[in-house]
């Protein structure tokens, strides 16, 4: 009796752990034997979630080895940044994922990855010169790291344009075409509240610093400067004291979340909006109005400098046949017609310099959407976005979060928030 029980519970036990790798095994191996990996993305349903949808459906469609799960991280790319943290700890990471620019630095020296063409060069020979032959060098610079490293591929290019009501200006008696420079940007707005009693402006207020990054340094200031913050210089401190009299002051100008101000603008309730031209699917499809798009504002006499918005993929599995899975998906999303949705679903523009001339790119789709040409024409004006350097990355970009809080609410002026805030920063980056 005594034998016939241990020999139940052996069985009993060896069917257990058999099903226990079983289990294990099939978090990356799926039902139909293909390997499952994460794409981890910032795109809400307004901000091209739909297309992301809509190209890993395709994708798993299509392919016989390999199914994508998409994982939506809210907050942008700082919100992806920190889940990442609690995966690691955990001892987990998805396989591919989108890193924001202004996160390159700090996700290059605290998480695991791999560069793309170690990648490529170990199991795609036939991909061997793929990035060499579609992207540009100075694009592909933009996903190097402050070492030189190449850490991923450029994916979603942006730059913020001034979105407007050409009607609602009209109304106003002011130039349909909209104002060049940010003194012209203030002045419109007084008009605006004047003549319509709606607000003039809306400053994009995501969960990042990258519109107002492009508000300072094109007045003369610098984010950073040989490693250390270097913002609240004159010329910062002066491009914040305009916006900031605008809403606290002059009361011309809303203070409200991305969302919100985004579809203030939409329902007619603001008559222009600084924001990622990416949002330009969501405005063209809902505005009921005539809405246009156009360069972003300048200050007098001097030039744009626009911060590159939106993210490189990078490779962050750690299993060889996930590594394998995720260059087949990226690989997938960098072709000529995946790159030509992602651009109509969002309004980035594409980082493959053969997209927008192909046939089966955007050629004919550019033509008929004028709203792209603001952005495209200004790209020679991007600068990299402000990545701050070591661990503190993260806390350096909630100061500035924090500060624009507070001098949105008038609680500080920018000339001693941003005094005391680069204080705090550089003190963080020793």
């Amino acid at each position: 009796m005594k034998r016939w029980l241990l020999a139940a519970l052996c069985i009993g036990f060896t069917i257990f752990l058999a099903a226990c790798n079983n289990e294990a095994s099939s978090e990356s191996s799926g039902n139909d034997g293909k390997t499952v990996i994460e794409y981890w993305h910032v795109n809400a349903e307004t901000q091209g979630g739909q297309t992301v949808t809509q190209l890993v459906d395709d994708f798993n469609k299509q392919s016989d080895t390999v199914e994508v799960v998409a994982k939506y991280n809210p907050d942008m790319y700082k919100g992806l940044m920190q889940n990442m943290q609690a995966e690691a700890a955990a001892g987990n990471s998805p396989a591919v994922v989108q890193i924001g620019w202004a996160f390159l630095n700090y996700f290059s020296e605290n998480f695991e990855y791999v560069s793309p063409q170690t990648v490529i060069d170990k199991h795609f020979p036939e991909d061997k010169t793929f990035l060499k032959d579609h992207f540009l060098p100075n694009v592909m610079d933009l996903a190097k790291n402050a070492k030189g490293d190449q850490v991923g591929i450029p994916y979603s290019l942006s730059s913020p344009v001034l979105y407007i009501n050409r009607d609602m200006l009209k109304e106003a008696g002011l130039d349909e075409n909209g104002p060049q420079t940010w003194e012209d940007v203030k002045s419109f707005s007084k008009e605006i509240k004047e003549r319509t009693g709606k607000y003039g402006f809306y400053f994009q207020e995501p969960a990042d610093n990258w519109a107002t990054q492009a508000l300072l340094e094109s007045n003369g200031a610098s984010f950073l400067t040989d490693g250390k913050a270097t913002f609240a210089s004159d010329e910062g401190i002066e491009a914040y004291q305009l916006l900031t009299d605008m809403i606290v002051q002059d009361k011309t100008a809303l203070h409200i979340g991305w969302d919100q101000g985004v579809q203030s603008f939409i329902d007619g309730s603001v008559a222009m909006a600084y924001t990622t031209i990416a949002q330009r699917s969501n405005i063209q499809d809902n505005a009921q109005f005539d809405v246009a798009a156009v360069k972003s504002p300048v200050w007098e006499g001097k030039d744009a400098k626009l911060p590159a918005g939106g993210a490189m993929l990078a490779i962050t599995a750690q299993e060889e046949e996930e590594q394998k899975a995720a260059w087949e998906f990226m690989s997938y999303l960098y072709s000529v017609e995946a790159l030509a949705e992602w651009t109509k679903g969002t309004g980035y523009v594409p980082p493959r310099h053969d997209v927008a001339d192909a046939e089966n790119g955007l050629k004919e789709y550019l033509k008929e959407n004028e709203m792209m040409t603001a952005a495209i024409e200004q790209m020679d004006g991007v600068v990299p976005w402000a990545s701050f350097p070591g661990d503190a990355g993260l806390q350096a970009e909630q100061l500035l979060l924090d500060l624009r809080d507070q001098l949105l609410k008038g609680s500080v002026s920018p000339k001693e928030g941003l005094k005391a805030t680069e204080e705090e920063v550089n003190e963080l980056l020793q």
